[in-house]
């Protein structure tokens, strides 16, 4: 039994590392209703906010107390990207997706948490802190998404015959994606969203396809990747081998995400 099934198995460990997302998006939303974002940029020219450090910390202060046994990266946390490499199973959180969004205001952000075993992410939890929802998910589990009021959905999306729906970045629909779409037979209908809320369109069934030819790191995709696994859906590189997690390049390659046939 996977380290994944044991943890849903356990109702109440479930329940405490769900709670644990939840406290993660408060923390964001306490700073995006602020006036002070506390921006700053890292080594690597990426934006980094003071929602971005307050979410890592309740989920890794978290974490640490509740699965004391499994090693924790975390995107904000440098010195930890080696973990992934040393350990079959770890957790790998980006604390905030979609920072660029964040600073926007444009509530098109997410809250990462995934469990990773053997290469693969086998458990995810993608919160959208702005709606109040939470989804999560495995490929032993199925997915499901949770309100704010404990009103839970189990997600079960089914393709729309004749029409293939592509969900693309607001930031970064580059010409190789275009072409991309451009090669799909048939009627296409083009989706647009930000951060990792694309992976979340397909286990909706709000979208069938998201293209993703630019480049990405292993916390950027590894919660919404279980979570589109969840459903029956798929996330491969070009070559149709499924992504890998733990690599010596934290970047993956490029890569298509598809909802269940």
């Amino acid at each position: 039994m996977s380290q994944a099934q044991r943890i849903h198995q356990d109702a109440e460990r479930l329940d405490h590392i769900s709670r644990l997302v939840w406290d993660a998006s408060d923390a964001i939303m306490a700073v995006y209703k602020s006036d002070a974002f506390g921006e700053s940029t890292k080594a690597d020219d990426s934006p980094v906010t003071a929602a971005d450090l307050a979410a890592h910390r309740v989920l890794v202060d978290g974490l640490a107390a509740l699965t004391p046994d499994i090693p924790i990266v975390s995107e904000e946390d440098a010195d930890s990207v080696a973990l992934g490499r040393e350990h079959p199973c770890y957790w790998l959180i980006d604390p905030l997706d979609g920072t660029k969004e964040f600073i926007n205001r444009n509530d098109e952000f997410t809250c990462n948490l995934a469990l990773v075993e053997d290469h693969r992410p086998t458990l995810g939890f993608v919160s959208i802190p702005a709606l109040g929802l939470l989804y999560t998910g495995g490929p032993d589990v199925g997915t499901q998404r949770i309100t704010a009021q404990g009103q839970v959905t189990r997600l079960n999306p089914k393709p729309v015959a004749g029409l293939t729906r592509v969900v693309a970045s607001k930031s970064h629909l580059n010409q190789e994606t275009h072409a991309f779409i451009e090669r799909i037979p048939g009627e296409v209908e083009l989706i647009q969203a930000g951060s990792s809320l694309k992976f979340l369109r397909i286990a909706e069934g709000l979208a069938d396809c998201y293209p993703r030819l630019g480049p990405t790191c292993e916390w950027d995709t590894a919660a919404a990747h279980a979570v589109v696994l969840g459903v029956g859906g798929s996330v491969t590189d070009l070559d149709g081998e499924e992504l890998r997690y733990g690599k010596d390049d934290i970047l993956n390659p490029h890569f298509v995400v598809r909802g269940p046939a």
